[in-house]
């Protein structure tokens, strides 16, 4: 279902070198090909809002809420685990794996999945005093938590993101078993190459395709090229990039 980074990349260069256009480099293109896997993947979102405001219709293969959620799919996981501490003040902490969207977060009780809620950090004073609404192994509820880099350690970035993704667990007797459902980010992709005789030969061993659907293969050729012809000051390029994304759309409209 991937799109393979070579295809792209030649026609990329063949539309970029075509009458003396300018050549992008390796480097250059894989700094244009994540920007642009990263533009197509975001807009998915927007798109799905949008269409969802609409009726769709009967017919499964045109159906376009259908044709963005299969390219989605691609990027969902289920039922990862959440690493939970069980230890004093950070009893109930988790921390979500990485991810781009999250989805539901569950505890696994009794045999079952038991989705815990999640609430703001001005609910939980007065749902834990309420006997109604007190959170329990069968009503379980969590809170995202900024959190700070804890006493005596030193701050990385690799803490920041950590606790960029903590969540905090009531009861707090809630240490394990937990698992979420999210939307993973697309890895970083890469033209990897080796250079024989002063020029990159492509690499397929260290080499990362897209991860976007195949369909998305012209519309990776346009972004790139968009991104080219900026950054080469070549009002060509971006000319031939536009009028083909132009005519995309156009015929997706028909």
């Amino acid at each position: 279902m991937a799109v393979n980074i070579d295809t792209v990349y030649q026609r990329v260069l063949a539309i970029a070198n075509k009458e003396q256009r300018g050549y992008i480099t390796p480097q250059e293109y894989n700094l244009y090909a994540n920007q642009a896997q990263m533009d197509i993947f975001e807009q998915y979102f927007y798109d799905l809002n949008a269409l969802n405001r609409i009726p769709g219709n009967d017919y499964t293969y045109a159906d376009q809420v259908d044709i963005l959620q299969e390219k989605i799919d691609i990027f969902e996981r289920y039922r990862q685990t959440v690493v939970m501490s069980s230890t004093g003040s950070e009893a109930g902490l988790g921390t979500l794996p990485a991810y781009y969207r999250l989805g539901e977060v569950y505890h696994k009780h009794k045999g079952g999945y038991i989705e815990i809620e999640k609430i703001s950090q001005n609910e939980v004073h007065h749902i834990q005093n309420s006997p109604l609404t007190a959170p329990s192994l069968t009503q379980p509820v969590y809170v995202r938590t900024g959190g700070v880099t804890p006493t005596g350690q030193t701050s990385t970035v690799q803490n920041e993101i950590n606790l960029s993704r903590s969540i905090q667990i009531y009861p707090t007797t809630i240490t394990s078993n937990v698992v979420c459902n999210y939307i993973a980010r697309p890895t970083t992709v890469e033209w990897s190459y080796t250079t024989v005789f002063d020029e990159p030969l492509f690499n397929v061993n260290n080499s990362q395709d897209f991860e976007l659907h195949q369909s998305e293969e012209t519309e990776l050729v346009i972004k790139i090229l968009e991104l080219a012809g900026i950054e080469i000051k070549d009002p060509q390029v971006y000319q031939v990039a536009a009028t083909e994304e132009a005519q995309n759309v156009q015929q997706e409209n028909k």
